[in-house]
């Protein structure tokens, strides 16, 4: 019996070599089935992950990190302050990013004011990030810990709070200092602007020096030809 089916499946594969019959894909169709079903399986697995991803955003619930294409420039956007007085908060803000991800985090604040003499509270910590953290990400960039000098020479932060606290023990004089001696923030504004254009104005003031000088040297060939005429 079986010699009669193994002789009947050898005598059908001949008879498909030879084309005499075209071959039933019964198995290959089958494979292709079981092949199709973990693929839909896996495309409605992603869409369903993508899906919730897209409802978590929308509640809030995740985060959604858009890169920024603004570049910070420290000393464009901060003239108040003098180049000196930003490469000291840049010298602070590096020494307490101990994981040096640009970022002081809510543990090397905690460092940072015990530190400098007067550790906070967990609560009050997370309401100091939180008085310049624009961004809302629960830490400060180099850019928001710059935000809290500019505050405190504006006088914009209460003297109870742990900001002040920061400003006032970081060595970092900024409220009676400023730019050059100057009284206020305001007053600092104005004089970071008219030092920025002093360069420029000397520039000027060189030009016009010269200007003179060749206009006094002109005057005086003219008369001296003038005099040599009257000889003649």
């Amino acid at each position: 019996m079986a010699t009669d089916e193994l002789s009947s499946k050898l005598n059908r594969r001949l008879q498909i070599e030879e084309g005499e019959h075209d071959p039933v894909a019964l198995d290959e169709g089958h494979e292709n089935g079981a092949h199709d079903k973990p693929a839909t399986a896996s495309a409605d697995s992603e869409l369903g992950a993508k899906l919730q991803r897209r409802g978590e955003l929308n509640e809030g619930v995740g985060e959604h990190h858009q890169p920024s294409m603004k570049v910070f420039n420290p000393y464009t956007e901060f003239k108040e302050f003098s180049r000196k007085q930003i490469k000291d908060m840049e010298k602070m803000f590096k020494q307490y990013d101990s994981e040096r991800d640009n970022f002081i985090d809510l543990m090397e604040l905690k460092l940072m004011m015990e530190k400098l003499g007067a550790p906070q509270t967990h609560l009050g910590l997370k309401n100091m990030i939180k008085e310049v953290d624009e961004d809302l990400d629960g830490k400060l960039s180099f850019r928001e810990f710059l935000l809290i000098f500019r505050k405190a020479a504006a006088g914009e932060l209460a003297e109870d709070s742990g900001l002040h606290v920061l400003a006032r023990l970081s060595e970092i004089d900024v409220s009676t200092e400023g730019v050059k001696g100057a009284k206020s923030f305001f007053e600092a504004k104005v004089h970071a602007i008219n030092e920025s254009n002093r360069f420029e104005a000397e520039i000027r003031q060189e030009q016009e020096e010269k200007k003179r000088q060749a206009e006094e040297r002109k005057q005086r060939q003219a008369a001296f030809k003038e005099l040599k005429s009257a000889f003649k």
